[in-house]
């Protein structure tokens, strides 16, 4: 009889040993899973605001272009509003601040400063507060300080 209660005890004792392990597995493998969500859904966050960040660029390179073009198309000599060029640049500089303040909000700080410089720079340009300088050479430093700002605040890290 003791035999059979040996045999029992430790019959008992790998069933719950068994049951133990299984447990422990099962939590392991819960954990592991819990894990890897949380990691797909920080890099699935991150891409998102790289994507929101990417189209506030696209958007401010775009409104900057438009206020480019009104800079090109302004009428000389100023005076009242000719073929409707003042209206449309309100709207385009406009557009601009806008955008500008798009890239502020989402982007990384780094590009403030020349989306201000650059945004500043052709809000002169517009309204030929240049001189006699080329709009062009007027624009391009701040342009170019701006576009290396994007990209390099663009690069993965």
């Amino acid at each position: 009889m003791a035999g059979d209660v040996w045999a029992s005890v430790l019959s008992l004792i790998g069933v719950a040993l068994g049951g133990g392990l299984t447990a422990l597995a099962q939590r392991a493998t819960q954990r592991s899973a819990e894990r890897a969500e949380e990691r797909r859904q920080v890099v699935a966050k991150a891409e998102s605001r790289r994507a929101e960040q990417l189209q506030a660029l696209k958007d401010f390179i775009a409104s900057a272009a438009e206020a480019e073009r009104a800079a090109y198309r302004r009428p000389e000599p100023w005076g009242d509003d000719e073929d409707g060029w003042m209206t449309q640049t309100q709207s385009v500089m406009t557009a601009l601040w806008t955008t500008s303040g798009n890239v502020m909000l989402l982007c990384d700080e780094t590009l403030h400063e020349p989306v201000r410089v650059y945004g500043h720079a052709l809000n002169q340009a517009v309204w030929r507060d240049i001189g006699d300088t080329e709009v062009n050479e007027h624009l391009e430093t701040g342009k170019a300080a701006f576009m290396a700002a994007a990209r390099n605040s663009l690069a993965p890290s």
